[in-house]
């Protein structure tokens, strides 16, 4: 009992933690946003964003996905983890500069095919060669615990991308999206180079076949999977967009960006969770893995239904000049379960990464995200772009009973409590959508709304009484009582 209470608590502090500085990063984000809009055109605006979703792009086949091994590799190679941490940004690096030396020879057809001068184009892949060695020190550190020396790291990128941003923007006067651009990939790269450099002292391996074997087993089949996700979080408004018009993409984007601000929360929880998972499942710990899941899965029920809650209200807040986007709302609740969806997915892709079967990761992004295509393409036309957000949803709920049906038929794992997580999606999503009905307008649909919400929020408090008053307590010894 003492051994699970010190666990629970071991992920609540990092989780606590982790999420102050998600929030925090994403509050410096929307702060400057004004600036930035302020300052760049909305071509020059678009063009700079659009550059970040080309490093993403690129950035799946550039590190060869091999971060995904990094976990798994702390348990197989404890004592050489340094070892192995350098290798791994040897074997990424190298990739890299092939990559870059390509991109050289071929500069004038690649800069034509992504839109951007040749020195952009090239710096790009410049970028990619020591850029994942801040993701690699980041995960490093991650599964070491040493959670706050990850938060400073995001804290000085998000911080020095910000000012250099602002400042280049200054410099580059005629061409102010340059230094955008610029300010973004600038500090990331210099950190970049830092971790690098760390790495190769630390461990003194670039090369050494039986880690770059590991790494490439696990990391290449996850290829698929990168950029699957990425067309699940970006189909729907190109879709939108080329059925429909800007417009209803805008109003879907306001709806979804606002939804998945939910995954603040639970990527904290997950960043978390992930090294006590390992290293307990390892140890052979399933009885306490899924005790802990179980309150990870309430925890992210109960955000979910507050985002449901109060997306109309938070939406008019945030639209407060223009009332044309509040209509809005009505995509937030199955967005929001779909992000429910895929944060309950996310713990059987992390079995299956712990049992390096890493092909079957890609094989259910995969089919998702075609599935996502067609169901788009039958339903946008027909019901509009609110249609987007439940094809949404039910493509990240396929994925993730592919998922378990992977996990418990073809891996035979039994680590979690299915049955209760299924539960508490179905509950989520009957709730989740029932509160559809009260979002009509009107002071009485409100204060029915929120009248209802306290009323289950309090059912649901009174069941996990016991966790609710760990919790407490825990924050206020750590924040509020120095001496307790």
């Amino acid at each position: 009992m003492a051994g699970e209470k010190a666990d629970t608590n071991r992920v609540v502090k990092s989780g606590i933690w982790y999420t102050i500085a998600n929030v925090s990063i994403r509050a410096v984000a929307i702060i400057t946003t004004p600036i930035y809009t302020g300052m760049l055109t909305t071509a020059e605006y678009g063009k700079a964003n659009t550059y970040n979703s080309w490093i993403d792009v690129f950035n799946v086949f550039a590190c060869l996905c091999v971060v995904y091994s990094i976990g798994r590799a702390k348990l197989d190679f404890p004592d050489k983890f340094d070892e192995y941490m350098s290798a791994l940004q040897g074997l990424s690096s190298s990739f890299g500069l092939i990559l870059l030396v390509f991109a050289f020879i071929f500069r004038e057809a690649l800069a034509g095919w992504i839109h951007y001068e040749v020195p952009l184009a090239v710096g790009l892949f410049a970028y990619l060669c020591v850029s994942p060695s801040v993701e690699y020190m980041m995960q490093k550190c991650r599964y070491e615990y040493r959670y706050k020396e990850n938060i400073l790291i995001s804290l000085i990128t998000c911080v020095g991308q910000v000012a250099l941003s602002i400042t280049l923007m200054l410099v580059f006067n005629d061409n102010r999206y340059i230094g955008k651009i610029l300010g973004v990939i600038i500090p990331t790269a210099i950190m970049g180079i830092v971790f690098y450099i760390q790495f190769i002292v630390r461990g003194k391996v670039f090369y050494k076949k039986e880690y770059w074997i590991y790494a490439l087993k696990i990391g290449l089949p996850m290829i698929p999977h990168g950029l699957a996700l990425i067309l699940l979080a970006q189909m729907d408004r190109i879709m939108i967009k080329s059925i429909l018009s800007d417009a209803e993409s805008g109003l879907y984007i306001f709806g979804y960006s606002f939804a998945t601000l939910l995954m603040i929360f639970t990527n904290a929880i997950g960043q978390a969770w992930l090294p006590w998972f390992n290293e307990t499942l390892f140890a052979g710990g399933v009885e306490k893995v899924k005790s802990i899941q179980k309150k990870l899965v309430l925890l992210g029920c109960f955000l979910s239904f507050a985002f449901i809650v109060a997306a109309p209200e938070a939406l008019m807040l945030l639209s407060i000049s223009n009332d044309s986007y509040w209509i809005a709302k009505y995509v937030v609740p199955p967005i929001v379960l779909g992000t429910l969806a895929q944060y309950f997915y996310t713990f059987y892709v992390n079995y299956e990464i712990f049992c390096k079967k890493t092909p079957l990761i890609a094989a259910g992004s995969v089919g998702a995200a075609i599935i996502n295509y067609v169901l788009n393409a039958m339903f946008i036309p027909r019901y509009g772009y609110i249609a987007a957000a439940y094809t949404t949803l039910a493509s990240y709920l396929i994925l993730m009973a592919a998922h378990f049906i992977m996990v418990r038929l073809v891996l035979k794992g039994k680590v979690y409590d299915d049955l209760n997580m299924f539960i508490s999606l179905a509950l989520s999503i009957a709730v989740g959508l029932s509160f559809l009905l009260l979002y009509r307008e009107g002071l009485n649909m409100i204060l029915l709304r929120y009248a209802l919400a306290v009323a289950i929020i309090g059912v649901f408090a009174i069941i996990n009484r016991r966790d609710i008053i760990t919790l407490a307590n825990y924050v206020k010894k750590r924040f509020f009582g120095k001496n307790q």
